[in-house]
C-alpha cells in the first residue's frame, strides 16, 4: 500500500561531473531528478553503483547530506565511481565526455529494489544507463516491477541504440524528448514530420503511451496527455547555465502530476517554473528550499500558448 507521499525511484548514473578549473559537482541526469524531486518534498529514491573508492565515499556522503537514502546505491568492488569531464560552450551548454566501465554500467537486480516499486509511484530513467548488458537488463526488470515508468529519452551519442529506445518506449507510460530527439526518432522510424502534433499522436499510438512531453528550449515545453495538448512558454530569467534544466523541469513536472487532484496549468507551470529556476543558478543541483522556489514560482506566472 502507497503512503500519502509521492515516492519516485530514479535509476540510472550517478557521478562527478568535472567542470573547467577542475570544479567537482555531484551529477548524472536520474540522479539530478531526485535531487529536485526531493526538493520538491517527494520521496525520492535513486538506485544505482559507485565503486569502492574515495570519489564513491564522497559522493554517497553528500547523496545522504541532501536527504535521499543511498540504500539503492550500490558499492561495485571492481569498476570506479563515475567521473564525466564537461566543457561549457560560448551559449552555456554544456557537452561531456563520459567514460566507460564504470560503477554504474554494472547494476545489479536486487530483490529489495524490486520490492522498492511496488510501492513507488513512478520509476524515472533514461538511455545512458542501459549502454551496458547488465544495467540494461537490470532496468527491464524494474520497469517490469514499476506500474509507471517515466522515459527521458536523452540520448547522448553514441550510447544508444534504436531496437533499445523501441523496447523501452514500449514499457513507458510517460516519455520526454527534446524537439531534436523528437525528429531523430521519426527519422528511426520512417516518419516523415509533418506536425509537432501529428508526430505526438503516432508515438503514443505506436507504443501505446498516452503522455510524452517535448520541451522546446526557448520556446517552451508541450504536454500530451491522450487527445489533450497543452503548450506552456518558459519563464524568462537570466540564464547562468542550462547544466541539468531538462532534469530539473522533469521533476517539476512529476511533482505536480502525481499529486492528487492537479489540473495540467499545476503541472505545467511548476516544471518550466523549476526549470528556469535552476537555469538561473549554477550547476544542475545547486542549494536551495522549497520556500525560495515557491515564492519564485508564484511570482513568476503563466498562461498556456495557443497550438
Amino acid at each position: 500500500m502507497k503512503e500519502n507521499k509521492i515516492k519516485i525511484a530514479c535509476y540510472g548514473e550517478v557521478l562527478w561531473d568535472i567542470f573547467p578549473g577542475g570544479q567537482r559537482r555531484a551529477g548524472g541526469a536520474p540522479f539530478n531528478v531526485a535531487y529536485h524531486l526531493s526538493g520538491m518534498g517527494v520521496d525520492a529514491h535513486m538506485i544505482s553503483s559507485v565503486g569502492s573508492d574515495d570519489l564513491g565515499s564522497e559522493l554517497l556522503e553528500k547523496i545522504q547530506n541532501w536527504n535521499i537514502p543511498i540504500n539503492g546505491i550500490q558499492i561495485n568492488n571492481q569498476y570506479p565511481t563515475s567521473t564525466v569531464v564537461a566543457t561549457i560552450d560560448e551559449n552555456n551548454d554544456a557537452h561531456y565526455d563520459i567514460i566507460q566501465h564504470v560503477a554504474w554500467d554494472y547494476i545489479e537486480t536486487r530483490p529489495a529494489d524490486l520490492s522498492l516499486l511496488t510501492e513507488t509511484d513512478a520509476l524515472v530513467f533514461g538511455t545512458l544507463a542501459a549502454r551496458s548488458e547488465k544495467s540494461k537488463n537490470t532496468l527491464f526488470e524494474l520497469t517490469e516491477a514499476s506500474d509507471y515508468n517515466v522515459f527521458d529519452i536523452n540520448l547522448r551519442p553514441p550510447y544508444y541504440d534504436i531496437h533499445l529506445i523501441k523496447d523501452l518506449l514500449h514499457r513507458t507510460q510517460l516519455a520526454k524528448f527534446n524537439k531534436a530527439e523528437l525528429r531523430m526518432m521519426l527519422d528511426f522510424m520512417g516518419k516523415d514530420y509533418i506536425t509537432e502534433k501529428d508526430s505526438i499522436q503516432y508515438l503514443q499510438d505506436v507504443f501505446g503511451m498516452k503522455e510524452i512531453i517535448i520541451s522546446k528550449g526557448s520556446k517552451g515545453a508541450l504536454y500530451a496527455n491522450e487527445d489533450n495538448f497543452y503548450l506552456y512558454p518558459t519563464v524568462s530569467v537570466e540564464v547562468k547555465d542550462t547544466v541539468g534544466s531538462g532534469d530539473s523541469f522533469l521533476a517539476g513536472f512529476l511533482s505536480k502530476r502525481l499529486e492528487i487532484g492537479t489540473s495540467a496549468h499545476q503541472i505545467m507551470h511548476q516544471a518550466v517554473a523549476l526549470g528556469a529556476f535552476i537555469t538561473a543558478q549554477e550547476g544542475a543541483c545547486p542549494e536551495y528550499s522549497l520556500g525560495e522556489f515557491t515564492e519564485f514560482r508564484d511570482q513568476h506566472q503563466v498562461s498556456a500558448l495557443p497550438l
